[in-house]
């Protein structure tokens, strides 16, 4: 069993450290060029869904309903597709809206709509507030935080849990009315992979807020990523805000970014009428209706929300045993020393991972001298700054398993050298 790293006498603490740098160097010799940054779908993960670019077939493009979908129009999507996602999220179809590839552009979308014309539950544009604050569970998906930075919102982060959000901090913060809305990635959170329990669910649906026109970012991005053949529970949000009288409180995001190809997915919005019908009549102008071939086609080769299922557990096949690489080197070289934890996700995309506080920086710049690129150090926090500087997000989704576990004992090494320095 290892001993932890504070209780090491002087001289198995010296011995240690030349035994971790004479590691390092040896790893900076090898000059890789290894990258664990973000959460891109591996390509044996992207030729699963390789049949997609022969559909819809050559005399497919009039879809049961009879619209023609080489043609302009149809700002909603195509029905099939709004049917089929509806059934794989467990939501009413006439709640969703489909769109193109990236449901983050519709995120986009919502929060500069709101900014410019106020939502349909305002007092006043976004923009005329003299302060917006959003919360930011942390630690979270920066591009989330990227956007409300881009706005000038004031970003209030509030701690993760294994749940979900602190609901204490939160119920107390949503009080404040220049709170307009809070982020969620309710299913094997990014970067943490932890699952929101019914309850964090239901209390975000029901607590009470300041302000009229607070909205919950619902963005169930990995609803059906899991690593195991077990879906997780996946609540329907908006009939359980519908019920304690906050219908409008969720715009719920979801796509097949993941699913099938990321540059050209199907992206959807759901949310309440009166939500749905706002936002119409704004993106009514901006354009006149989505890529309705690549729908059509998503139905074809997905066919119903088993379909869908059976794929995802392909992409499980691929994605557990890199995700178990990177968590047996972890506990293997790491695990008893003190100086590191980590979450051990059961679907998703990534695992956080926690170092000794103030070296995460330093862990960062120390991979990246050895040729092993990670996200940046703090990207999990507003504005890029973890108070602690202790978080990285580790994405071994995409190199090849043996470039997975060369790069994790990379960063093995990494963080012991920047622990025993500190």
């Amino acid at each position: 069993m290892a001993t932890p790293l504070n209780e090491l006498d002087p001289r198995e603490r010296e011995a240690l450290e030349a035994d971790v740098r004479k590691r390092y160097e040896e790893l900076k010799a090898k000059n890789l060029q290894l990258d664990l940054t973000r959460g891109k779908p591996s390509s044996e993960q992207l030729d699963f869904s390789q049949d997609l670019l022969a559909l819809p077939g050559k005399d497919t493009y009039i879809t049961a309903g009879g619209v023609d979908v080489r043609n302009y129009g149809g700002s909603d999507g195509i029905a099939e597709i709004r049917e089929l996602w509806a059934e794989v999220l467990g939501i009413n179809p006439d709640n969703v809206i489909a769109g193109d590839a990236s449901s983050l552009n519709i995120m986009f979308d919502l929060i500069s709509f709101a900014y410019a014309f106020g939502t349909n539950d305002s007092p006043r544009p976004w923009s005329r507030e003299e302060t917006v604050k959003w919360l930011c569970p942390v630690p979270g998906y920066d591009r989330h935080f990227a956007i409300t930075e881009q706005f000038g919102f004031e970003l209030v982060p509030v701690p993760m849990g294994e749940n979900g959000p602190d609901m204490g901090s939160v119920e107390k913060l949503v009080l404040d009315p220049q709170v307009k809305g809070i982020w969620c990635v309710p299913i094997y959170a990014n970067p943490t992979g932890a699952v929101y329990s019914r309850e964090t669910a239901e209390r975000l649906a029901a607590m009470e807020t300041g302000a009229p026109d607070f909205r919950v970012i619902w963005d169930n991005a990995y609803a059906v990523h899991t690593f195991t053949d077990e879906f997780p529970e996946n609540p329907d949000v908006l009939a359980m805000a519908a019920e304690a009288g906050n219908p409008n409180r969720f715009w719920y995001m979801s796509s097949t970014s993941k699913i099938t190809h990321a540059g050209s997915g199907v992206s959807f919005f759901a949310s309440s009428k009166d939500n749905l019908d706002w936002y119409r009549g704004i993106a009514g102008i901006r354009g006149i209706g989505p890529n309705k071939e690549n729908q059509l086609a998503h139905v074809e080769l997905l066919g119903d929300a088993e379909g869908v299922r059976a794929l995802m557990r392909k992409h499980a096949g691929s994605l557990r045993p890199k995700f178990d690489a990177a968590l047996r080197i972890m506990e293997d070289r790491l695990g008893g020393l003190g100086v590191a934890s980590w979450t051990e996700p059961q679907g998703g995309y990534f695992i956080s991972l926690d170092v000794v506080p103030g070296t995460a920086t330093r862990v960062w710049k120390l991979a990246k001298e050895a040729g092993i690129n990670l996200t940046k150090a703090g990207s999990a926090f507003p504005h890029g700054t973890d108070p602690e500087n202790r978080n990285i997000r580790l994405a071994p989704s995409m190199p090849p398993i043996e470039q997975v576990e060369e790069a994790m004992d990379g960063v093995a090494t990494c963080v012991l050298l920047a622990a025993l320095e500190r």
